[in-house]
Order: C-alpha cells, then sequence, then structure tokens
C-alpha cells in the first residue's frame, strides 16, 4: 500500500496575472494531489498540476459560497489523509483576509503538516503594476490594508484611525460599502482625497476609475465597476499619469457650467 504522508500547503496565488505566482508555489502545484482552489486564483495555474490531480472549486461565485469554511476545513482533512498532499490555492496572500490560519489550526489538530507559500498581495501589487506606490517619500510614510467585509459583513472599524493616520488606505472588498466609506471620509472633511477603483487587477480585462474619495459612488457607477476590486485612497494615487489629466478635464467642465 502507498504511504501516505498529509500535508497541507497553503499557496498564494497572486492578484490575477498567473505569472505573478512564485516560482515555489508554481513547484507545489506541480507536485500537488489535490488542489482546492478559490475563484480569486486564476484557473490557468491548474494546468501546471500533474494530469491525477484532484481539483476542487471551493471558492465564491455569484454572492453564494459553494462551501462554508467548516466544509472547506472539513475537505482538507480527508484528502490529506486519503491523498497526502493538498494545495490550497488562494488570491493574493493566504494570510491578507484568506483565513489560512483557520485551515492550518484545523488541519494540525489530525497531525497534518502544513506549510505556507506566500504569494503576492492584491493589496500592494495591484497599486503597483497601475504605479500606484503605497508609501512615497514626503507623502504617505505607511499604509493600512482593511476589509470592507467583516464577519458579520460590516466595513472595519479601523478605517476610522487610518483616516486619522494620513496615509493610504487600501480597501479589500469594498464595493458594497462605497457611499459609507465616503460617507466617512467626508464627515472628517476630507472628501477630496484622491481615490482609485482598480477592478480585475493585474489582468487583461483591468478597469479602473480615478477621482476623489467622496466621489466614489459615481466613479463606480461612471466605469461601471465592480467585484472583484480594490480601492485605494490617498495622496500617492496623484501619482498615477491619468490622475492630474482627468482633474485638469473636471475643472475645465466646471468652468464652462459656470
Amino acid at each position: 500500500m502507498q504511504n501516505i504522508q498529509p500535508k497541507l500547503t497553503l499557496v498564494g496565488a497572486g492578484p490575477g496575472d498567473p505569472e505573478l505566482i512564485t516560482v515555489k508555489g508554481l513547484k507545489a502545484i506541480q507536485h500537488a494531489r489535490v488542489i482546492l482552489y478559490d475563484a480569486l486564483s486564476n484557473n490557468e495555474l491548474l494546468e501546471h498540476a500533474p494530469a491525477n490531480c484532484l481539483r476542487r472549486f471551493v471558492g465564491k461565485r455569484a454572492g453564494m459560497h459553494v462551501y462554508s469554511q467548516d466544509e472547506i476545513n472539513r475537505m482538507i482533512v480527508k484528502y490529506a489523509l486519503t491523498y497526502g498532499s493538498v494545495v490550497r490555492l488562494k488570491g493574493g496572500d493566504p494570510f491578507v483576509f484568506g483565513r489560512g490560519q483557520e485551515e492550518i489550526a484545523f488541519a494540525q489538530q489530525f497531525g497534518i503538516t502544513a506549510e505556507v507559500i506566500p504569494g503576492i498581495s492584491s493589496a500592494i501589487s495591484i497599486p503597483g503594476v497601475n504605479k500606484i506606490p503605497v508609501t512615497a517619500r514626503n507623502v504617505s510614510e505607511g499604509f493600512w490594508v482593511i476589509t470592507g467585509n467583516t464577519q458579520h459583513g460590516n466595513l472595519s472599524r479601523d478605517l476610522d484611525h487610518a483616516i486619522q493616520a494620513n496615509t493610504t488606505v487600501v480597501i479589500l472588498m469594498g464595493m458594497s460599502k462605497l457611499a459609507e466609506i465616503a460617507g466617512i471620509y467626508e464627515a472628517q472633511g476630507k472628501g477630496k482625497i484622491p481615490a482609485a477603483i482598480i477592478q480585475n487587477g493585474s489582468l487583461p480585462s483591468q478597469q479602473m476609475g480615478l477621482g476623489n474619495v467622496g466621489d466614489l459612488v459615481e466613479i463606480a457607477a461612471t466605469k461601471q465597476l465592480h467585484n472583484p476590486a480594490i480601492i485605494v485612497i490617498g495622496e500617492v494615487v496623484r501619482f498615477h499619469e491619468e490622475f492630474n489629466a482627468l482633474q485638469v478635464k473636471v475643472s475645465e467642465e466646471l468652468q464652462i457650467a459656470v
């Protein structure tokens, strides 16, 4: 009988572009017996798996979870004990709102060893590929990454603190909270801070909307932006080559209207 050595490997698939996975992550896929993959991991990566590898989609589509987190945890254990090497493929990095620690903790209860192969987080890379730095000397000395969808479906309360820090804010899973985000900034008298919404970042289908944070709802409606997308807020957005041109255009249109 085959000697089964159960192992869970959490692999960060990166922001979307399949070439942005790490070499080590790709090697893990190439040697996997089972791959449990999310909606935000590029399906092209599955082509590198062995022909006999079992591939199971466990992500979220059309606003519905295919499996609950508890079910995914149990699947990891079942497949690891049955097949050996299980790769849990997650978009971005498995430890940035990816619930990776929960899966490791559950697997270890059954004596399953675990390894983490970090991925390139969309919070940094998607602004980066669009030439928007999350930090810049004399502009932003740091950045906050927060979720727009906590365990209870709310916008993270950390946003209030992030605004006070006067630094870059990146919001993941926040498209359903655009009006709330804009309102919080407006209430602080900071509605004119530059902002960007980037949909399908790093992919050929990428779309972007630029403007001020107070206009997030209008930006999304005008550009027809929706999930998956990230929101970048801060003076660093001015580094995008189209931002200043957009501001000049808006100013000219206002002058004509007057």
